[in-house]
C-alpha cells in the first residue's frame, strides 16, 4: 500500500531513487520492488514542490502509480502517452526530466501546470480543456500507421472526461478504424466537482458493489499467472457479462475492456500494462484510484484539496485551496448571491452549470434550490441546447460557464439558443487572462466570437456591484444575454441589494477631460482611471458591447481627438473593433487607439504579470497613450 503523509513536507524530503531518475529511461532500470519505494519518494516530493508553489494537487496524488507503471512498461516518448485534462501530470513532469524545475510550475517562465508541447517531447500533446485525449492518441495511432512508424499510443482518461460527448465521438471512431491503442479510465468518481450523471453513476455503482473486490483478487491472480491479458478477458468474459458492467458499454463500442483494476497496486497495473501490449486494436483498462491517495487530508476532502495554494514558512498546517476570506467577495459570490436572490423572486429560474458547481458559486444555489439546480457534467454543448430546450417552454435557465469552456458550444448558443432568440442567460465567469492556468483557460476571446452573433446582448461590467445589476438586467432581456466577469476579486464597490435594470446598451461618463476620450469596457476600469485622471482624460464605463453606446461613441468622437478603447480580451474582433465599425460606417474619421490582448496566447503567470506583459496595467496603457499622441502631435496633458 502506498505510504499515507499527514502534512505537506516544509523541507525538502529525501528521495535517493527519485534523484537518480531523470528520464523514464533510468525508471526502466529499476526492479518493481524498488518502483513502490519510488512512489513513496515521488509522492512526498510532490508535496513539497506544490507547498512551495501552489496548484494542482489532488488528481497528480492519484496517479502516481499509474504514471510510474507508463513509464516503465512503454518506451516513452517514442511510445505516445497522452494525458486528458492535464491536472494530473506533475508526477509525469517530475520523471521526464523537470524534477528540478518543479518549483517554477505555474509560474511566469517557468512549467506549465499543464501538458506542454514546448515544454517537453514527452508532453505529447498539450491540453488543458477535457474529453480530448482519446481522438489526439487515436489521431497519433493513424498518422503513426501511415508513416509506417511502430509505436504504442496509451490514452489517459479520467471517469469525469468520460461524461462528454467527445470522448464517446471518439471510441466510437477508433472501433470503427480499428487501431492498436489503449485507453486508460482513470475511475477516480471526481472531476472538479464530483460528477454527474447516469455514466458517472453507474460507475460508482460498481465500485461500491461486492463484486468489484471479487473480481479484483481474481484479476489479480489472473494476470500475474497468465501471459497473456487475451487469456482473462475469455477466463472472465461469461463472469463479466452475467451482470451490468462496464464491459457492456465498451464493448459493444468495439473495444477490449478489462477490469475494474486496483490503480494504487503497482505490480498489477505493471503486469496488467505488459499483457495488454500483446492485444491488437483498441483496449479499455479501467482502474480505480482515490483522488489525492496517500496524503490523509486530500483523501478525506478531494474537492477541497483539487489544488493547494503556496504553504508560507511561518505556517505549520496545510492551507487548502482559497483558504482565506478575502477582503472583497469574489465575482462568482456575487454571481452566487445574485442567483439566489433572483430564484427567489422568480421560481422559473434555473441554474445550469457543465460540472462546475464550486468554481461558478453555485453550491448554495444548489444546496437551497436543488429542484432547480442542474449539473450536466462535462457536456458544454448539451448544457447550452438543454438550457434552449428548458426557454422553450417559459422556463428561464441561467448557463454559469467559464468564458473558455463556452468556446466548446459555440454551434450550441448560435444555432439553438441565438437563431431562436430564446431566453437564456450567460454568465461567463473567468473572461479575460486567468494568471497560473495560462493560455488554455484564459477568457480572451468571448467578445469576440460573442458580439457577431445577432440577437446577443453582451455586458462587461466594471465592478462588483455593476455585476449584479447587468445580471438582474441580463435575466430581465427577453432573449439571449451574456455578462462577462474575471476570476478574483473586484475593486470593492459597494454592492447594492435592491436590483434595478440598467438601460440597454447605454454608457456612462464617469470624468470629464479633454483631449483624450476612454471607452472601458469591464473591469480594467481602475487603470484607466489613474491613467484619465493623469492625463486629464475623459473615461467613460461603456458597460454594454452589444448593444453598443453609439450616442455616447459619437458625442465622445465630436469632442475629442483621440478615442482609445480598452478591454481585456483579443483586440481582433474585440469591443474596440466594435467601436471602430461604428465609426466607419458614420463616415467618423479620427484617431482610434485599441488596448487590449495581443494577437498572441498569453502563457501563465499571476494575473499581475499578464497584464504587464500585455501591456494592460496603469504603466502599460499610458505608454500606449502616450506614444500615439506622439504620433499625432498632441500635448500629453489636457490644456
Amino acid at each position: 500500500m502506498p505510504k499515507t503523509y499527514t502534512e505537506v513536507p516544509l523541507s525538502r524530503p529525501v528521495t535517493p531513487l527519485l534523484d537518480a531518475v531523470n528520464a523514464p529511461a533510468d525508471l526502466r532500470k529499476l526492479t518493481v520492488e524498488e518502483l513502490i519505494q519510488l512512489t513513496d519518494e515521488l509522492r512526498s516530493f510532490m508535496l513539497f514542490c506544490v507547498g512551495k508553489t501552489g496548484g494542482h494537487f489532488g488528481a497528480g496524488l492519484g496517479v502516481v502509480e499509474l504514471t510510474v507503471a507508463l513509464h516503465y512498461v512503454y518506451d516513452t516518448p517514442n511510445d505516445r502517452l497522452i494525458w486528458d485534462v492535464g491536472h494530473q501530470t506533475y508526477p509525469h513532469k517530475i520523471l521526464t526530466g523537470r524534477r528540478e524545475q518543479m518549483l517554477s510550475i505555474r509560474q511566469k517562465d517557468g512549467l506549465s501546470g499543464f501538458p506542454k508541447r514546448s515544454e517537453s517531447e514527452f508532453d505529447t500533446f498539450g491540453v488543458g480543456h477535457s474529453s480530448t485525449s482519446i481522438s489526439a492518441a487515436l489521431g497519433m495511432a493513424m498518422a503513426s500507421d501511415q508513416l509506417n512508424e511502430t509505436r504504442h499510443t496509451v490514452a489517459v482518461m479520467g471517469d469525469g472526461a468520460m461524461t462528454a460527448g467527445m470522448a464517446f465521438e471518439a471510441i466510437n471512431h477508433a472501433s470503427h478504424v480499428d487501431k492498436d491503442m489503449l485507453v486508460i479510465l482513470n475511475d477516480n468518481q471526481m472531476s472538479i466537482s464530483r460528477n454527474i450523471g447516469g455514466l458517472s453513476t453507474y460507475f460508482s455503482k460498481l465500485w461500491a458493489s461486492p463484486f468489484y473486490n471479487q473480481l479484483r483478487e481474481r484479476g489479480k491472480k489472473a494476470l500475474r499467472s497468465l501471459p497473456h491479458a487475451k487469456n482473462f478477458v475469455r477466463r472472465t468474459e461469461e463472469y463479466m457479462k452475467s451482470m451490468v458492467s462496464p464491459a457492456t458499454i465498451f464493448e459493444e463500442l468495439g473495444f477490449y475492456y478489462i477490469g475494474p483494476l486496483d490503480g494504487h497496486d503497482l505490480p498489477l497495473l505493471v503486469q496488467t500494462l505488459i499483457n495488454l501490449k500483446e492485444i491488437k486494436g483498441p483496449v479499455m483498462l479501467h482502474i480505480i484510484t482515490q483522488k489525492g491517495k496517500g496524503f490523509a487530508p486530500a483523501e478525506s476532502d478531494p474537492v477541497g484539496y483539487h489544488a493547494l495554494n503556496k504553504i508560507e514558512p511561518k505556517q505549520s498546517a496545510v492551507v487548502a485551496e482559497e483558504p482565506k476570506k478575502a477582503a472583497n467577495p469574489k465575482y462568482q459570490t456575487i454571481f452566487g448571491d445574485w442567483l439566489c436572490d433572483m430564484a427567489e423572486q422568480d421560481e422559473r429560474l434555473i441554474g445550469i452549470t457543465p460540472a462546475m458547481c464550486d468554481g461558478s458559486g453555485m453550491n448554495e444555489f444548489a444546496e437551497r434550490f436543488p429542484d432547480r439546480y442542474e449539473d450536466v457534467a462535462i457536456a458544454e454543448q448539451h448544457a447550452v441546447t438543454l438550457a434552449a430546450g428548458m426557454a422553450c417552454e417559459g422556463s428561464k435557465p441561467v448557463v454559469a460557464i467559464y468564458s473558455t469552456f463556452l468556446q466548446r458550444a459555440y454551434d450550441q448558443l448560435i444555432h439553438d439558443v441565438a437563431i431562436q432568440n430564446l431566453d437564456v442567460l450567460f454568465a461567463l465567469d473567468r473572461a479575460g487572462l486567468v494568471g497560473e492556468d495560462g493560455a488554455t483557460h484564459a477568457g480572451a476571446y468571448d467578445i469576440s466570437y460573442l458580439r457577431c452573433v445577432p440577437n446577443m446582448v453582451l455586458m462587461a461590467p466594471s465592478d462588483e456591484n455593476q455585476t449584479r445589476q447587468l445580471l438582474y438586467t441580463g435575466y430581465m432581456h427577453k432573449g439571449p444575454a451574456a455578462v462577462r466577469y474575471p476570476r478574483g476579486t473586484g475593486p470593492g464597490a459597494v454592492v447594492e441589494k435592491e436590483m434595478i435594470a440598467l438601460p440597454l446598451g447605454k454608457g456612462k461618463v464617469i470624468q470629464e477631460g479633454v483631449q483624450v476620450a476612454i471607452l472601458n469596457f469591464g473591469t480594467l476600469l481602475p487603470f484607466g482611471l489613474d491613467v484619465a485622471e493623469q492625463l486629464d482624460a475623459t473615461i467613460a464605463d461603456m458597460r454594454f458591447i452589444k448593444p453598443i453606446d453609439e450616442q455616447l461613441i459619437r458625442q465622445l468622437a465630436s469632442d475629442h481627438q483621440l478615442l482609445v478603447t480598452l478591454e481585456e480580451n483579443s483586440i481582433a474582433g474585440g469591443a474596440g473593433a466594435a467601436v471602430s465599425e461604428f465609426l466607419a460606417q458614420q463616415g467618423i474619421v479620427m484617431p482610434v487607439l485599441h488596448i487590449g490582448l495581443p494577437d498572441r496566447f498569453i502563457d501563465h503567470g499571476n494575473h499581475s504579470e499578464q497584464l504587464r506583459d500585455s501591456g494592460l496595467d496603469k504603466d502599460g496603457i499610458l505608454h500606449s497613450i502616450e506614444q500615439r499622441l506622439n504620433v499625432l502631435n498632441l500635448p500629453k496633458r489636457g490644456s
